[in-house]
Parts: C-alpha cells; sequence; structure tokens
C-alpha cells in the first residue's frame, strides 16, 4: 500500500500547484500607474469568524462599487473585495486627498458608535498585501464625583506609507492619524470630511521577500520561549516513554517470547496474551464500519502530510488569499482515492476473498468511508452557514459556493471513492492468514483489574500524548482563532511527529496490558486509545475560548463548531495510527510464538 499512498501523493501536490503556485510577488508598474486598493471585510478584533462587507458601515463608497472576481478559497475564507475611492498611484504621493464628504445620519452615527465600542477594524489589500486600521476610539473623561462621561471618534484622516522598489511595491502600512478626530458621542446628524495621504519611499527590499513581514509575531521571544519549552516538554516525555518501553515492556516481552520458543509450558500458562491467539485475530465488530474508519483516518494522514509538504515548499505564507482552503479542497477530493482503497482492501483482508465489482459495490465500507467524515462535516457547515446568514457575516457562503462544493462532492469525490475502492478490492491487501485458527466460539473474557479496564486505558492513552504537546496545542489555537500568525511549520511537524510516536507506543503498550489480561478485544480500544487524544485537544480548545475575548453567538458557534470538525479528524487520524501500530505489534509477537 506504501507505493500507492506515495503516487497518490505526489499527483495531488502537482496538481494543486499546477492550480495556483504560491508567491510573494508583486506586479511592475509605471510612475503614475493605477494600483488598485480593495476594501476587503470590518470586524471585532476579537473575533476572527465575525466579519461584515466593508459597506456596510457608512463608509465613502464608490458608484457603482465594483466586485472583485475570487477564488473558491478566498470566498470560504470569508474574504469579499470591492472597490474603493482611493486612488495610490505607483510613486505618486499626495497630502490630505479629500475622499468624500459625507454626511452621517443619526442610524450612521449610532452604527459607528457600536461598531467602536467593540474594536472594530478594516482590512485592505493593495496589489495583494494586506493592511489593516481601526474605525475609531473610545475615550473616557472623569468629572464631578467620579461620573464617567465616555467619547466616541471616528478617524477620519488615513495615512499610507508605501515602500517600493524599482517598479514593484514592496510593503504597504496605515496609520489613523490621532490629529484627525471627529466625535460621534451624541446621536445627532454630522458631516465628515474624509481624507488620506500616500508617501512613497524607496527601499532594498526584494519583492521575493516582501511577505516576510507578516512572519515576524512568530519570531518574537515570547512565542520562541513557548516553542522552546514545548520541544523540551515534547523530549521529556519521550525520553520517559522510551524508558518505559526499552526497560520494562521489551524486557519483559522479550523474556516471554524466549520462554515460549523454548517449550515451556508453565511458562506460557503464566502469560495471558498466549492464551488467547486462537481469539485475537477473530473478525471485530462492526468490520464495515472499522474499515471505513481506518480508510477516512489514512485519507486525512495523507492530507495532513501534504500540507505539511505545501508549506515546506512555500505554497502556503500567511495571508495567501484562499490558498490554504483551495489546497484543502483539491487534496480532500483527490485522497478520497486512498480512502476508498485503504477500506476496501481492510475489508477484503477480513472477509479473505476478492469479489466483483457488482459484489464489492454493496459493501458498506466504502460506503461508510464517504460519509464518516463528509456528513458531520456537511451538517455543521450547514448549522455554521445559517448563523452567519442570520448575522450577515461574509463567512455565510453564496448559493453559487454551495452548489459549487456540492458539485465537487458528487462529481468528484464520490468517483474517486469508488475508484479507490475498485482497486483495494482488486490489488490490495493479500488475506492475513493467523498463526493459530480462530476458535469457533470466543473464549469468555475474565474480569478484568482496575489499570486493564477500558475507560482506563482509553484516559490514559489519550492524557500521554497531549500532554506531551499541550504547549505548542496553545499556539495552534491562538494561531487559528486570533491573529498570531503560526509560521513555523518545521516546529509543527516535529510536534506531530512526536504525537503520531506517542500515539503509537502508548497504543502498543495498552494493547498489550489488555492482551495480557486475556482480553481479545483489542479492535475498537485500540483506536479509542490512540484518537482519544483529540478529546483532550477539544476540552483544551474549550478552556482556552473561555480564558480568550472571544464573545458573542456567532463567535461561539464557529469556534465550537469548527474546532469539534479539527479534533474528529485529528481523532480519526490518531486511532488509525493507534490501531496499525498496535495490528502490527500483535501480529509480530504471535508469528514469534513457537506452535505446536
Amino acid at each position: 500500500m506504501a507505493p500507492f499512498l506515495l503516487t497518490v501523493l505526489q499527483v495531488l501536490l502537482a496538481l494543486t500547484f499546477w492550480i495556483g503556485i504560491g508567491s510573494g510577488s508583486s506586479n511592475r508598474y509605471n510612475a503614475g500607474d493605477h494600483v488598485p486598493l480593495f476594501v476587503n471585510k470590518v470586524g471585532p478584533l476579537h473575533n476572527p469568524s465575525e466579519t461584515y462587507q466593508y459597506y456596510d458601515l457608512p463608509f465613502c463608497r464608490p458608484e457603482p462599487v465594483i466586485e472583485k472576481q475570487e477564488t473558491l478559497g478566498e470566498v470560504l475564507n470569508g474574504d469579499r473585495l470591492m472597490s474603493s475611492l482611493y486612488e495610490l498611484k505607483f510613486r505618486e504621493d499626495k497630502t490630505h486627498f479629500v475622499l468624500c464628504r459625507k454626511r452621517l445620519t443619526s442610524s450612521d452615527v449610532a452604527s459607528f458608535r457600536d461598531t467602536i465600542a467593540q474594536d472594530y477594524y478594516f482590512q485592505m489589500y493593495y496589489d495583494d498585501l494586506p493592511l489593516w486600521g481601526f474605525v475609531g476610539k473610545v475615550e473616557g473623561d472623569y468629572f464631578g464625583q467620579g461620573e464617567k462621561h465616555t467619547k466616541y471618534y471616528i478617524f477620519s484622516h488615513l495615512k499610507f506609507h508605501v515602500l517600493y522598489n524599482a517598479d514593484e511595491v514592496i510593503e504597504i502600512n496605515s496609520f489613523s492619524d490621532p490629529s484627525y478626530l471627529v466625535d460621534i458621542s451624541e446621536n445627532t446628524e454630522i458631516d465628515v470630511q474624509f481624507t488620506y495621504s500616500v508617501s512613497w519611499n524607496l527601499t532594498s527590499e526584494r519583492s521575493e521577500t516582501r511577505m516576510n513581514k507578516y512572519s515576524q509575531a512568530s519570531l518574537h521571544p515570547i512565542s520562541q520561549k513557548i516553542h522552546f519549552f514545548s520541544f523540551l516538554n515534547s523530549i521529556t516525555v519521550v525520553v520517559l516513554l522510551i524508558g518505559l518501553l526499552s526497560l520494562l515492556f521489551m524486557r519483559h516481552l522479550k523474556n516471554e517470547l524466549r520462554s515460549s520458543s523454548i517449550g515451556d509450558e508453565e511458562e506460557k500458562k503464566e502469560v495471558g496474551w498466549k492464551l488467547v491467539q486462537s481469539d485475537v485475530f477473530r473478525c471485530p465488530r462492526n468490520v464495515s464500519l472499522l474499515c471505513a474508519f481506518l480508510g477516512t483516518g489514512t485519507q486525512l494522514l495523507i492530507l495532513i502530510i501534504a500540507l505539511f509538504a505545501l508549506a515546506f515548499t512555500g505554497f502556503l505564507y500567511p495571508y495567501n488569499r484562499g490558498m490554504l482552503l483551495t489546497s484543502l479542497v483539491i487534496m480532500y477530493t483527490l485522497t478520497s482515492v486512498v480512502a476508498g482503497y485503504t477500506s476496501a482492501s481492510f475489508h477484503s483482508q477480513f472477509e479473505g476473498n476478492k469479489q466483483s465489482i457488482i459484489a464489492f459495490l454493496q459493501k458498506r465500507s466504502v460506503r461508510l468511508a464517504g460519509i464518516l467524515y463528509p456528513v458531520p462535516f456537511l451538517i455543521i457547515v450547514s448549522v455554521l452557514n445559517t448563523v452567519a446568514i442570520t448575522y450577515g457575516a461574509t463567512a455565510a457562503l453564496p448559493f453559487g459556493t454551495i452548489v459549487i462544493i456540492i458539485l465537487i462532492f458528487t462529481l468528484l469525490n464520490i468517483p474517486f471513492l469508488m475508484l479507490g475502492g475498485v482497486l483495494g478490492n482488486r490489488f490490495g491487501l493479500l488475506e492475513f492468514q493467523p498463526p493459530a485458527a480462530v476458535k469457533r466460539n470466543p473464549r469468555e473474557i475474565p474480569l478484568q483489574n482496575w489499570y486493564r479496564r477500558k475507560l482506563y486505558q482509553v484516559f490514559l492513552g489519550g492524557f500521554v500524548p497531549f500532554i506531551a504537546v499541550v504547549l505548542e496545542w496553545h499556539q495552534l489555537y491562538a494561531s487559528l482563532w486570533g491573529f498570531k500568525i503560526y509560521t513555523s511549520p518545521g516546529i509543527m511537524l516535529f510536534t506531530f511527529a512526536v504525537l503520531i510516536f506517542l500515539s503509537t507506543s502508548v497504543g502498543i503498550i495498552l494493547t498489550y496490558i489488555q492482551l495480557s489480561g486475556e482480553d481479545h478485544e483489542w479492535w475498537w480500544r485500540s483506536i479509542l486509545c490512540g484518537g482519544f487524544s483529540a478529546v483532550f485537544m477539544y476540552g483544551y480548545g474549550v478552556l482556552f475560548y473561555l480564558r480568550s475575548d472571544m464573545t458573542g453567538f456567532l463567535q461561539l458557534s464557529f469556534y465550537l463548531g469548527y474546532t469539534a470538525l479539527f479534533c474528529y479528524a485529528l481523532f480519526l487520524v490518531l486511532g488509525t495510527i493507534s490501531f496499525l501500530a498496535s495490528l502490527m505489534f500483535i501480529r509480530h509477537i504471535y508469528r514469534s510464538v513457537k506452535l505446536e
């Protein structure tokens, strides 16, 4: 199966690069050329999911407003770029240029005042470079006996500072001038003149590195310290676990295998896992669901590996609008072949024979692989989309985008899934021959000690990997639900590798402990032990939200919904890894036992 998965990974990476190469390069201009500035969205600073169209606020707007044609990823990202009245011609300075004169009604004033109270920011794009600014500010003046009078001000003047190199735009910053404030504390009509200034300066920086400034947040000394302590924490847990494996587990298991090889019957009776050799390879319960779980988990694992590959090659970088989501849609569709292949391959292995295509199409495993993740995903996204439509947020998907997603799933995802299923049914894993014949009736499982019970093992299986990566997980949540940019794919890859190693090791240890207690029903428990780390991660996500400044039902629903989907995907991935490691371990030890 490894060559097949490698081929799929290479194909999807090549196609993703073909659709659009991530590049930070700029366009080339002559002096005086028009460089469009697009306004994007506005929203409260502490609610990253709650964004609205820029002209939902009564800013100066052109007539008509022209919407920029956007890709699927940009729409999914909530970007809504539109034309503006700002004219920032290449290398042309401007001072206090009038954008527009606008009479704000009492409702306009109230709208501005509400947004300023919630620390609303705006976002624009200039030559594909993002820039931000605040709508206004709040001041509290105290008079008399502690009575507080709050003042609300609009920033009416915006300064643009642009750096260029030869004929390319390198950097742009925007500053709201605090000297130009308009008091909107009173709910009355007011005339406001909006102005802006532009200054151009030469720089030696090249266009290839112009996106690097958006990565500097992760290089802050505090972030570096967190990464360092996270690294030490992970290494400590790994070293302790390796010590446990080498000194106790491996030595004990080696002695058991040696005693078996010399034919010591008394030793055989004392070892519980040898007594269940006729039951350990018994076909598991809900085998179709198990195979679908393995197929979906393998698909998502390949998807994560592909994302790391794109990040290391520079394809994905901060504020490359929509490219991450576009890549996710493409790669998930293509890796459906992996889900179908893996689920059908394992199902054929359990059944022990290859079937015709008609009989294969009746298998539940491939069908379940097609709904195990997409159906919960579509349900949650539909609910969240309804919430976004109610609020009028840019996160609401247009009808055309919904149709495109349905067509992609129907015309591409399902056929790829079935193709992988056919390949897995015909050319997948060979039938596994257990080292001992499976008895007709399963062996009765004796009463287990407390440390061999399912609840304890599942808890321990999830807690150990989670505690090793918790610090780095905090950084990831801060990046996904804040304005800190996670630009250390190497550290994230190391963290993911540690997570995989610990899930594998703990899964093997707990499976061995379970079999030593003559409990042969290990199939589903190995999945739960590996995947339960994702439950801890979701719980930590809830704690992260409670300690953050995020507020409102829209942000709460989006946070809980998308965090649940993210952790559910990790549950599938880690559960699959733990199961495969346990399966390899069990096959190894039972093949090593000398049978009479």
